[in-house]
């Protein structure tokens, strides 16, 4: 074989599997279907912003060994996340917290909010669902300004059909804490996220091919490794054999105007009547002062085999049908969102990717 190592996609799992092993003396073959490399993490520079192509991605990890790990690939500017929500034309703070609290009920201490989240929480008996579980955490009223018309437009499905674990990841804070994540390390990369792939497969062991699309070259390219790592849809290698699985995918449309559009990175709208979910203003990433600014206006969509899919269905039928495709894997390892069909943070599959790589 040519090869120790097929990788099938140039994204986080792919590209970080690749320098590890690459590191270790083995040589990779990394093909890449897309024109670009770095997967939805994929930045372009416009009016000297780095414009986040696939949606807002913010760096952040508890794990001093993955911080120092990305950290060889690029210097981080310190960024700390902060989100908007706009609900009918007022805008709160996000994640709950005791300004979003104050803001809608006067609330000024946490005592006074704790109080007050137990009356609402009773508002829901049950929680069988995401509707449901949201309600026992923090009252319709909330409910209905932060979580309903978003998650519906997010999923287009009715909340009370959703698994509650999509809301289990969204904190209520008893201080007047505004930041979205609370790890130690938190940041974006200076150059943006396309440098740090650029550093990462700049490695004699690695070589990339792109606008190669694999499951159209399967027979040609096995020959090369006998040892596959593939971050693409599992159901898709398979030939959809046992039924396709369910994603969401998003749209983006963007545009450049002069000055300042909203103040803020990342605005939430959450009126289920807006059609959008949230409009970034990409140059607030890097806090840069620029005659123009990029606006992008994040659209969900329903997802089919033309576009992108970003995120997994788990509810219970499609997590079925997943474990079923799971046990058919044999000598192929599956990584990444797609490849391992969850919803998982950077921080995680770099990590993910890293033990799978150590442990081969």
């Amino acid at each position: 074989m040519e090869y120790d190592f097929l990788i099938v996609g140039a994204g986080l799992f792919g590209s970080t599997f690749a320098r590890t092993v690459a590191e270790k003396g083995k040589k990779v073959l990394i093909v890449e279907k897309r024109k670009h490399i770095g997967g939805n993490c994929y930045t372009e520079k416009i009016e000297g912003i780095n414009v986040h192509k696939y949606g807002a991605h913010i760096f952040h990890t508890n794990d001093e060994k993955i911080w120092n790990f990305i950290n060889r690939f690029s210097k981080f500017i310190e960024y700390n996340h902060k989100v908007k929500v706009n609900f009918k034309n007022k805008v709160y703070s996000f994640p709950i917290n005791l300004m979003t609290l104050n803001q809608i009920w006067g609330i000024k201490t946490p005592e006074e909010a704790r109080l007050k989240l137990a009356s609402v929480s009773k508002e829901s008996q049950t929680k069988n669902n995401l509707e449901e579980h949201a309600i026992s955490m923090m009252g319709k009223e909330l409910y209905e300004i932060f979580i309903k018309g978003y998650t519906s437009k997010q999923w287009n499905k009715d909340p009370k059909e959703l698994p509650a674990s999509i809301i289990k990841r969204i904190p209520i804070r008893f201080q007047y804490n505004e930041d979205y994540f609370v790890d130690k390390y938190q940041g974006v990369p200076e150059d943006g996220y396309t440098r740090i792939f650029e550093n990462m497969l700049d490695h004699p062991n690695i070589n990339l091919q792109l606008g190669v699309d694999f499951l159209s070259n399967k027979k040609e390219l096995t020959k090369t490794s006998n040892k596959i790592i593939y971050t693409g849809k599992i159901d898709e290698f398979y030939d959809y054999k046992l039924g396709e699985l369910e994603y969401r995918s998003l749209k983006f449309e963007s545009k450049i105007i002069k000055g300042d559009y909203q103040g803020c990175s990342v605005m939430n709208y959450t009126e289920k009547e807006v059609p959008y979910t949230r409009i970034l203003e990409h140059k607030h990433f890097e806090k840069k002062d620029t005659m123009n600014t990029v606006i992008t206006w994040e659209y969900p969509d329903d997802y089919d085999k033309s576009k992108v899919p970003f995120y997994p269905v788990n509810d219970e039928k499609n997590n079925k049908l997943y474990n079923e495709y799971k046990k058919l894997s044999n000598s192929v390892i599956f990584g990444g969102r797609l490849g391992k069909y969850e919803y998982k943070d950077m921080h995680q599959i770099i990590a993910s990717a890293i033990h799978e790589a150590n442990k081969l």
